[in-house]
């Protein structure tokens, strides 16, 4: 099993190297197109992408953790809060030899929870109020062991720098319809038929490239923290117990969002026929399963 750990922490540290590159070229190239297409000669819109690319690329990198427990409104938990959360992960800690992240909350009653940082020296752990108050203690034992399972592995690290990225395009998006908007309409270049249709062409499969890059990133990785976390506790009818509950939950977490979905156990949305073609998560019913079977 070790082997594999250490296959998936190398392969994730060349994932996320492979992936910042790829964003920040492709990123780069959107900016090119829409901006020839759109804008005609003005460089400023392509600047501007080259500039969005980088500071999502390298600030994704460094600060990834810190927007995204900031996008889902994540507060520090204070030991005196949560003693009990706080030595869950510490105990848990101790046998999976990793130092004890840092321990956030989200005031919902739903029940969810995720981990993210770059690096388990650089990690935190967030819990809902509803996952603390309404699973048992060998429950959420699985739920924290899944989770520093990821920080483990440096899921992690990719997962929490490609919501990061991915939300880069949406903010490249919004700022290109505004300029477009207010561009002047009496600008003497003509826009060139090629880069229009480029810049259309790519104004529409750059949202699905960024939606397969999290379903490839995300669904295996489950799997192999699910049994990696039954493997540290060493009750994998912890875990499954937990995600029978959190399947059964009917509380939607409000503050997530899509950019950052998949970080999360359990999807935190309710799954409708359409989203569930583009879950970031495996099926929980197939997760029970293999939990169950180990």
């Amino acid at each position: 099993m070790s082997g594999t750990i250490y296959t998936q922490v190398a392969a994730n540290k060349r994932a996320t190297v492979m992936i910042v590159t790829f964003f920040i070229l492709f990123i780069s190239a959107l900016g090119f197109v829409l901006g020839k297409a759109f804008f005609g000669d003005n460089p400023i819109f392509y600047i501007w992408a080259v500039g969005l690319s980088i500071v999502s690329g390298f600030g994704g990198y460094y600060y990834s953790d810190k927007l995204v427990l900031a996008a889902n409104g994540a507060r520090e938990l204070p030991i005196s809060e949560s003693e009990y959360a706080h030595n869950l992960v510490e105990n848990l800690c101790i046998g999976a030899g990793l130092p004890k992240p840092k321990v956030y909350l989200i005031d919902s009653p739903a029940i969810n929870a995720f981990a993210t940082g770059r690096d388990p020296n650089h990690s935190a752990i967030c819990f809902t109020t509803g996952i603390i108050e309404k699973l048992d203690k060998l429950e959420l034992e699985g739920v924290i062991a899944h989770e520093l399972s990821h920080i483990g592995n440096y899921d992690i690290r990719l997962m929490a720098v490609v919501g990061v990225l991915v939300g880069s395009i949406t903010i490249l998006f919004d700022m290109f319809f505004r300029m477009n908007m207010f561009r002047s309409s009496n600008r003497e270049n003509k826009d060139s038929p090629i880069f229009l249709i480029l810049g259309i062409v790519m104004l529409v499969i750059s949202p699905i490239v960024a939606t397969l890059i999290k379903l490839a990133i995300s669904r295996n990785r489950e799997y192999l923290a699910d049994s990696s976390g039954a493997l540290l506790t060493r009750y994998p009818k912890g875990l499954a117990d937990a995600l029978t509950k959190i399947a059964g939950d009917e509380n939607i977490l409000t503050t997530a969002d899509t950019a950052t979905a998949h970080l999360f156990i359990a999807n935190p949305f309710k799954s409708s026929a359409f989203r569930s073609l583009f879950d970031t998560h495996p099926p929980i019913e197939e997760r029970i399963k293999r939990l169950n079977a180990m």
